[in-house]
Formats: C-alpha cells, structure tokens, sequence
C-alpha cells in the first residue's frame, strides 16, 4: 500500500501518494510518486518518467530555482514545478524508469531495459495512471531533457489514455546527442554517472553496459584496444579509465566504443519513430545548444499531427528545478486535455527568437521566413567579405594555426575572420554551414567554428557553432543541400596528410539579427577554449574531446579554394562595410 499524506507547499495544500508499484505487462513494476489536490477530486494527469530518482524531483518544493553558474544548479532535477502543476489542476505523477531508482528490471543501452523499448513501459504507466481513481482518464507529460525524449518515445506507442505532449529541450538522434559532428561530447557522462552539476542517474546494481551484454570478453578486448589505439582517446584520462573498468561506466563505456552512427543508435532513435505520433505535440527549445535545436526541428517536421514549434532565447541552459515554459504548457493542455478553447491553435506555427534584434519571429514552418543562402568568404588580413577572393594561392598565402595537444599545453589556438560593421539590421535564420579547405599534416583533427555577434564596445554573443571530425568529411550527397549539409557519420576515413581536404561543417539552426555597427565574427580552431563567456553558462562537463595529437593546419582561401560561410539570410537586404 502506497504511503498517503498531505504536505504543506508554500501556500499549497498536496496530497502525496508515495511509493506507487505500478505495473508493466511483464510483470517487473515501476515505482512512482502521485502529488494532487487534498479534495481527492480526480484530475488530468502529467506523467514524468526518468532514471534520475523520484526522490531527487520532489526537491522542486522546496529549492528555489537555480540557474548557471550557481554551485545548487543539478541537471537532473527536470520533472516541473510540483506545487504548480497541482495548483493548475493536474496530478503530478513521477516515475523511475525499469532498473532505476526503486523500480525493478534492467536498464541495458540506450532508450533500451533489458530488452524492453521504454515506449512500452511507458505506455503501460500512462493506461495504468488513467484507470487510477484519482485521475479522470485524461494523460499528458511533462519534462525537459530525458524527460522529454521519454514523452516521444511514449507518444510513439499510442496509448489511448495520452491526449497530448509538450516536450521542452529533448535530445531525439542519439549519435548526435553524443558525437557532434563526429566529435566526442561529455555531456552523457555528467548526466549519467553525476558530474559538474548533475546529480546523474538514481544508481541500481540491474544498470548493465549493453556492449558487454552483447559481445564476448574476447572481442570486448579486442574493441577496447582499438579505441585505445585513437590517440584522441588515449590521452584523455578520463576515457582511459573508462575503457579499462567499463563495469562501473557501462552507458558511457557503450558510447565510447561506439563512435560512428548506425543501428546502435538508430534503434529507438525518436526521430525514426516520430511517424507513429498523431496526437498534439509541442516542441519548445532555447538556442545556444544546437545540436538539440537541429533535433528539435527535424523532430518538428516529422510529425504528421497538430504541432507547434517554439524556439526560445539564450542562455543555453534552463534553471533547476525547472520551471520554465510552464506558462506554455498548461496553455496547450488547459485546450488539448481539459477542452478550453483559449485560442492557441489559431497562433502561428512557428514562433522563433531572434538574438540582436529580440524579437519574435513567427510562421507557418522552419525556418519562419523566406530566406536566401549567401556566402560570406574568408579573406586575407583576418577578412570577412561578400565578395570572394580574387588572388590565386601565390598571393592569398592560406593562414595557418598549429595546436598541441592539452597534454603539453592549456593554450588554444584560435584563427578569426570578421566581417566590417553592418551599415543596416542583417537577419539571418535557419541552418548553415562552413566550406573549409585545410590542409593538416596528420590524419585527423577536429574543425570547431564558433560563430559570434560582436558589438562596437566589444561584447559578444554567440550565435551559432559547427563541428566536424576530418575523418568524417564524408557528405549524403542526395540529403546535402545549399546551407544544410549532412553527414552520414558511419566511416571514418583518414586523412592523407598534406593534401588540401574541403571540409564542410554544418552550422546549427539559429536566429538572430546583426544591428547596424555590430560585426559578424567566426572562430576556428580544432580544440574549444578551456574557459570563455559562453562555456561559464553551461556545465562543466559540457566539452567535447580535445584533439590527442600534433597537429599543424593550413586554411586555404583563394580563388581556387573559396572558403566561406554560407548562412541564411531573410528576404530583407544585408550589407556590410568591409
């Protein structure tokens, strides 16, 4: 029998069922927590379901939020404002995922227990929280991050009883959560294993690392040797330990040993199963971490049934306990789950929030406006330009960067182009990529450009990044287009040192508008900055893997090897001083 009490909130009266066995069609049950209203009306549900710890949410009542930098900022505490959402009318319902927490099962992979799809589990949790007397039948979701890739996931098996979801900030391709653009990030870690800010996953002994479930000890060997052999993976510590003991890191053990895409990734990849979706669907994200936003709008145009998507401002990073959007949220459930018509459906599709110029841009469809693709060319002397460059190689000698690895040095070294200030607003939405011919004298390296909005008294903003293994220069010729390139990520091959490679990077989805006297800047290097402005507002963790090697790289930008930008500007004329 589940532990009932009421608590007091604030000001907020709330019943608590705690300790919930909820079961699954194969007999494991799942653990969860009920909070709503003392009058035991029955009410709609929100369901929120993760492998963080129930207990670990409930800290949403009595921690004021925090936001980054704040040492009390844990990413992991996600499942909503309680008190709110029971004052609003809903049952808060959170739940531990199969093989963590007090739930029982295994939890093996990714979006993967033990053999089970978590969809299923969660469409077993959804019917049996509507046939509960305390609520009336009626499911939604709520949830940022996991949270919200569960509610895809959920979605995706149809339960009768969930009539909509609004999903804030999920990650949906899973390579791509993981490798950006072929390159490493360690994120996934953090989140999973509690590091730089996150508390991580509520710990069970049923937590298995599915490459060791799947592979015999021998080959498992012969796997790690060969990721060991990866000079980038060899000299970070960090890697080196968990391939070595991979039992007490098994979900980042399995994504370390596999580190191109395919059916490892593809499996229960959100994106492939947003097809089966036909209920209303919300999709909101903020800008600054692209990687989520490029997920977010691929997840958006797959979808068949009533959607909208919201693209939010900086920063990148949510507050703990989360509590923003819910303003949003209950607007689109007050009209899906309880029927008020209060006009939401007839607001635009698309609402996307352009930096510089801080308005919201609206449409039918991303991007949200008409735009064109024009290139703006690395020039000589640090140069950003319209016009391509005239010289041939003997004249426009290629600018060059050595870097060592951070083994031997803290220093990155950054080469940097800029366009004169604009002399009119320049708005630029939607994706974009980075046509660079290098040329490097080992076999890989990694290509980071950080693109930035520089105002006249020096102050940045970061507008977008891109990132491209070199081994992984391969493009989906039949998926690439102008502005928008793909990578199929599922070779890598090595580069023949000293011979000029175009390597094009795709640049994540953004917004923003350039105002007069403010300068378009873009940034390479192959390894990010240990420490700036923009990486302050995101957690610790959030690094991708330095490059293990020497490497010297020369940038070509001639007339033979147009190197550029190619970015999406809307309808109305750009022009700059250059």
């Amino acid at each position: 029998m589940a532990d009932f009490q009421i608590i007091q909130a604030g000001l907020d009266e709330i019943a608590v069922r705690k300790d919930l066995r909820v079961p699954m069609r194969d007999g494991v049950t799942l653990a969860a927590d009920a909070y709503h209203g003392g009058d035991g009306r029955p009410r709609p549900a929100l369901v929120a379901l993760s492998p963080y710890g129930k207990e670990l949410q409930a800290l949403a009542l009595t921690t004021p939020p925090q936001r980054r930098p704040s040492p009390m900022w844990d990413g992991c505490v996600e499942a909503g404002d309680i008190a709110r959402v029971v004052r609003e009318g809903y049952v808060h319902v959170i739940g531990d995922l199969r093989g963590s927490g007090a739930s029982e099962g295994e939890h093996i992979g990714n979006y993967n227990a033990g053999g089970v799809p978590l969809g299923r589990d969660a469409y077993d949790f959804i019917e049996w929280v509507a046939a509960q007397p305390w609520c009336d039948g009626r499911v939604g979701m709520i949830g940022i991050s996991y949270f919200g890739s569960m509610q895809v996931l959920a979605a995706a098996e149809r339960p009768p009883s969930l009539k909509a979801i609004f999903v804030s900030g999920g990650h949906y391709d899973f390579y791509e959560t993981t490798y950006h653009g072929g390159v490493m990030w360690f994120m996934p870690r953090a989140a999973r294993e509690g590091r730089g800010g996150d508390s991580g996953w509520a710990f069970t002994d049923r937590v298995k690392s599915r490459m060791l479930e799947a592979y015999p000890p021998e080959e498992i060997r012969e796997r790690v040797a060969a990721r060991l052999a990866d000079p980038d993976v060899a000299a970070w510590p960090n890697l080196v330990h968990v391939l070595n003991y991979p039992e007490n890191h098994e979900a980042w053990f399995d994504i370390v040993m596999n580190d191109l895409d395919g059916d490892w990734y593809e499996e229960r990849n959100p994106i492939t199963l947003a097809p089966n979706i036909d209920i209303p669907v919300y999709l909101q994200i903020d800008q600054g971490r692209g990687w989520t936003v490029d997920g977010t709008i691929e997840l958006f145009n797959a979808l068949k049934g009533p959607k909208k998507l919201d693209i939010g401002p900086y920063p990148p990073m949510q507050s703990r306990p989360f509590v923003e959007e819910h303003d949003k949220m209950f607007r689109w459930y007050d009209h899906w789950i309880k029927g008020i018509d209060n006009g939401i459906m007839d607001e635009p599709a698309v609402t996307v929030f352009a930096e510089g110029s801080r308005e919201r841009v609206t449409g039918a469809q991303w991007p949200p406006k008409d735009v064109e693709y024009r290139s703006l060319h690395l020039r000589p002397r640090g140069a950003l330009s319209f016009e391509p460059e005239p010289m041939g190689a003997e004249h426009a000698a290629p600018d060059g960067f050595y870097q060592a690895p951070l083994t031997v040095t803290d220093k990155v070294e950054i080469l940097s182009w800029s366009t004169g200030p604009f002399e009119e607003p320049a708005e630029l939405i939607g994706t974009g990529a980075a046509h660079i011919f290098a040329e490097i004298d080992q076999d890989d390296t990694n290509f980071i450009l950080r693109m930035w909005d520089e105002a006249p008294d020096g102050r940045r903003q970061l507008i977008t990044s891109g990132y491209l293994k070199a081994s992984h220069r391969e493009l989906d010729e039949e998926r690439t287009t102008e502005g928008d390139p793909y990578h199929p990520h599922t070779r890598a091959v090595p580069v023949e040192p000293g011979r000029i490679e175009e390597y094009v990077l795709r640049l994540y989805p953004f917004a923003a508008t350039f105002r007069p006297g403010h300068r378009l800047v873009a940034e390479l290097s192959n390894d990010e900055p240990l420490a700036d402005a923009h990486n302050a507002l995101l957690p610790p963790d959030a690094f991708h893997l330095p490059v293990g090697r020497p490497v010297t790289h020369k940038i070509y930008r001639d007339a033979a090897h147009r190197s550029r930008l190619v970015l999406p500007f809307t309808t109305r004329p750009a022009t700059a001083d250059d």
